[in-house]
C-alpha cells in the first residue's frame, strides 16, 4: 500500500467523522435543544472526566464479553457452516430453523435467558451475544462451501486426495471472503447483544447498565458519551476484523476501477 492510499484510508474516516460531529454540534445548536433533550459533542467531554473511571471498568466488560461471545459465535458458526455446506439434506434441515430463530427479536429472548440463568450476569451476557451474532458466520461458511464447484473436487478426488485435503485446499480458502464479510456484521450484531443484557439485566455491568444509568438519572451527556464509547469499542474490534482479513484473506481484495 502506498504512502498516498495510507493516508486515503486513515485520513477520509477522521474527516467523516469530525464532519458528523460538527453536523450534531450545529443541530443541537440550531434547534436551541437543551442537555435534558438532547446533548452536543461538546457536553460530552466533561461526561468522560466526571465518569472516566466508570466508562474504563465498565468498557472493559463490555469488550471482554462481547469478544467472548463472538469467537464462540465464530466457532459455531464455522461448525453448523460446514455441516450446512457439504451436506443438503442437513442444509435443508436446518435453514428454516435458522431462519426462523434469527427472525425472533432478541430483546424478547433476553427476559427469558435471564430468568432461566439468574445472577449469571457473565454468562448470560456472552450467551445473548452469541446468539446474536452466529448467524451470519454459519450462513456465510454455508453458502461458500455449498458453491464450490464441482469440478475442483473430482479432479483432486481423482487424485487421491482425501476430503480433509479438498477443505483445508480448496473449500477453506474459497469460504475465507465471506467468512470475513459476514465477521465484519457479526462484530456490530455481538455488541448489541451484550447491550441488549446489561440494559435489562437487573444485575447488569458494562456500558450497557451506564447508559440505563444516565437514562433513569436524566443525564443525556453520559448518555450520549456512552454511546460514543460503545461505538469506538465497535470501530476499533471491525477493523481488527479488517486486519485479520487483511492477512489471511488478502488475495481476494479487489482494488476499484
Amino acid at each position: 500500500m502506498t504512502a498516498q492510499n495510507t493516508l486515503r484510508s486513515v485520513g477520509v474516516p477522521i474527516v467523516a467523522i469530525i464532519l458528523f460531529l460538527l453536523f450534531w454540534e450545529w443541530l443541537v445548536w440550531f434547534h436551541g435543544w437543551p442537555t435534558f433533550k438532547m446533548a452536543a459533542p461538546s457536553d460530552l467531554p466533561p461526561a468522560y472526566q466526571r465518569h472516566w473511571d466508570l466508562f474504563l471498568t465498565m468498557g472493559w466488560q463490555t469488550l471482554w464479553r462481547t469478544v467472548v461471545g463472538l469467537l464462540l459465535a465464530v466457532i459455531f458458526g464455522m461448525i453448523l457452516g460446514m455441516i450446512m455446506g457439504f451436506s443438503r439434506i442437513m442444509r435443508d434441515a436446518l435453514y428454516p430453523l435458522l431462519v426462523g430463530f434469527n427472525a425472533i427479536p432478541k430483546a424478547t429472548v433476553v427476559p427469558i435467558v435471564a430468568l432461566m440463568f439468574v445472577g449469571q450476569h457473565d454468562f448470560n451476557t456472552v450467551l445473548l451475544a452469541f446468539m446474536i451474532s452466529f448467524f451470519p458466520i454459519a450462513v456465510s461458511v454455508s453458502i461458500g462451501l455449498s458453491t464450490l464447484e464441482p469440478e475442483y473436487r473430482d479432479i483432486l478426488r481423482a487424485l487421491g486426495a482425501s476430503q480433509a485435503t479438498i477443505f483445508w485446499k480448496i473449500a477453506l480458502p474459497k469460504t475465507l471472503p465471506e467468512f470475513f464479510g459476514a465477521l465484519k456484521v457479526a462484530v456490530t450484531l455481538a455488541f448489541i447483544g451484550t447491550n441488549l443484557m446489561e440494559i435489562v439485566s437487573p444485575h447488569g455491568r458494562g456500558l450497557g447498565a451506564l447508559f440505563d444509568s444516565g437514562r433513569t438519572n436524566s443525564d443525556f451527556p453520559l448518555m450520549f458519551a456512552v454511546l460514543i464509547a460503545l461505538a469506538f469499542l465497535g470501530i476499533v474490534l471491525y477493523y481488527v476484523v479488517v486486519a485479520l482479513e487483511k492477512i489471511f484473506a488478502g488475495w481476494a481484495e479487489r482494488s476499484p476501477g
